[in-house]
Order: structure tokens, then sequence, then C-alpha cells
């Protein structure tokens, strides 16, 4: 059986060949986190099921998805393979459980990501954050690194093509970014906030706020 340490290799180098053999090109801005990191939540925007790869071809991260995604194909075995935290957010009944495997995965030491909207955009617009998976950077006396995503074309501008959003299906959207040649995503790793001094509405709000800030897209509160 690998090790954590071998997991997190092994993630990172698998999704770093499938960006590059969708020809998207991986931009860094901000501070990646140290590689001692760990017990970390980062929190992002969502624009496409690519935004997973990204991330984990910079830093191994355990994301939590939404349950439907274990059916996905390819990526749903994959993601099964990659520890994530599957969760049915139609269930309000099982918030406090969600919470409490999510607090104990941060204190065995996993970073985890979130993306707080429940939900993909064109990239356009960044949605209301849904807060209560947040308490468990809380619990768990930790961070919250926000990090923001956009996708843009060779000459700045936002690339909704690469969105997997509305009615657009997993195979359209595959095939529409592998098309492209030249897709660039940017990830700028925002200042990390401690979550123990804050409460559970605030600290998404700043999280969102920053997020906001730096893709200076409209806020939809």
């Amino acid at each position: 059986m690998l090790s954590k340490a071998s997991k997190q290799s092994l993630i990172k180098w698998w999704c770093g060949g499938l960006v590059r053999a969708f020809h998207i090109k991986v931009i860094i801005s901000g501070n990646l986190p140290p590689t001692s990191t760990r017990g970390a939540m980062f929190v992002a925007n969502h624009i496409s099921w690519a935004d997973i790869h990204a991330l984990n071809s910079q830093i191994a991260l355990r994301f939590i998805a939404k349950a439907e995604i274990k059916n996905w194909p390819i990526f749903g075995y994959l993601a099964q393979k990659a520890d994530a935290l599957f969760i049915d957010r139609g269930k309000r009944q099982v918030a406090g459980e969600i919470v409490g495997i999510t607090s104990a995965s941060l204190a065995e030491g996993d970073n985890l990501c979130f993306f707080p909207e429940g939900t993909t955009t064109d990239g356009k617009q960044v949605l209301a954050f849904k807060s209560s998976v947040l308490q468990a950077a809380i619990n768990a006396n930790t961070t919250v690194w926000p990090v923001a995503i956009r996708y843009v074309n060779l000459d700045g501008s936002i690339n909704t093509e690469m969105a997997y959003a509305g009615e657009t299906g997993l195979m359209e959207s595959m095939l529409q970014i592998i098309k492209q040649k030249n897709a660039l995503v940017e990830l700028h790793f925002l200042p990390p906030i401690h979550a123990s001094t804050q409460n559970r509405r605030d600290l998404t709000q700043q999280a969102y706020d920053a997020i906001v800030a730096k893709l200076a897209l409209q806020q939809n509160p």
C-alpha cells in the first residue's frame, strides 16, 4: 500500500500529465503553499472539471465533492482513488455529519479543497458561497486558503469555452477543451485566513471577498 506522501506525489504527477494532455497551461500567481502544509482547507471558485486537476497538478488535495461525481466516467473513478470526500448536499440532516468527517480529515493532516458555490459558472461571476462546510476549518483550528481560478484567452479575456456549466455535457466539455490547443488557467493563491478566531459566516465572506476582488468580477451575494 502506498504511503500518504507517495500517493500525493502520484496524484500530482498524474494530474500534471492530464492537464498537459488537454493542452492546458497552468499559470500560478501568489505563493504556492509550502510542501510542509498540512491540515489546511483550500476554497476556490468553480468553473470546470479541470479545476480539480489543475489544482492537484500543483499541490495534492483531497477534494470535497458532490456525490454524483462518483458516477462520472473516468473522473468518478479517479476521484475515488484520490480519496475524495463525497457529500450529498441535498440532505440537510447530514450536514453535521459532513462537518464532523471534514474536521477529522483536517485534524489528520489532510489538505482539503472545497468549492463553496456548490456548482460551476461560466467564469464571469462568482456565486454566493455556502458556509456550512467551512465550520470544519474552525473546529480543526486550521487555515483557510482562498484560490481564485480564471480561464483566459491569449488576449487576457475570459475563456468561457473552458466552463463545464449550464447544459454542457461532460464529454462535450472534454472535446471542447482539447480542441483549443492553447487553454490557459490562472490559479491565484491568496493570503491564508486563520479560521480559529472567526465565526463561520464571517470566514466564508472573507474568502468570498478575497476571490471576487482578485478576479474583479460581479458579486452575487
